[in-house]
């Protein structure tokens, strides 16, 4: 993992939001695709989102699952948990590419979701993305059975 990845993670661990902070470039590009709406630039925005974040989930946490360094890109996944001060449950997962030039992330690319809280199988999944249920898999029993 980069050097810079690592001590973003530290710090977020630590909830020292001015040593993540400074590890950002002050144009920093923030994008997450399968939510245009939050796209933001600079560094006072990240700075802004992340006070909010520990301040509305004190004991956040933040595990790096694995990361690969490709130039001048980092793939990190992330495992973020913790508990709001409302009393709810946090707890996102996904992945995030960090570019770095010079010591500094210049622009993120974030795919993290939460994690659901209610169980969804694949079939319920399935339908609530296509509109249809896919037909049960007979052998699948059959070859979960078999693993017993």
């Amino acid at each position: 993992m980069s050097e810079v990845i690592d001590r973003l993670a530290a710090a977020l661990n630590a909830r020292d939001l001015e040593a993540a902070a400074v590890l950002f470039h002050e144009d920093y590009r923030s994008q997450q695709p399968a939510h245009p709406g939050r796209a933001f630039t600079g560094r006072a925005q990240m700075h802004a989102n992340w006070a909010a974040m520990f301040a509305g989930i004190p004991d956040f946490t933040s595990e790096v699952i694995r990361s690969v360094d490709d130039g001048d890109t980092t793939w990190i996944e992330w495992d973020w948990s913790g508990n709001r001060s409302d009393g709810e449950p946090f707890h996102m997962r996904g992945v995030a590419l960090f570019q770095v030039a010079d010591g500094l992330i210049t622009a993120g690319r974030l795919y993290l979701e939460d994690v659901e809280q209610e169980w969804v199988d694949i079939e319920q999944a399935v339908e609530s993305l296509s509109g249809r249920r896919p037909q049960s898999n007979p052998s699948q029993g059959k070859e979960n059975d078999q693993g017993k």
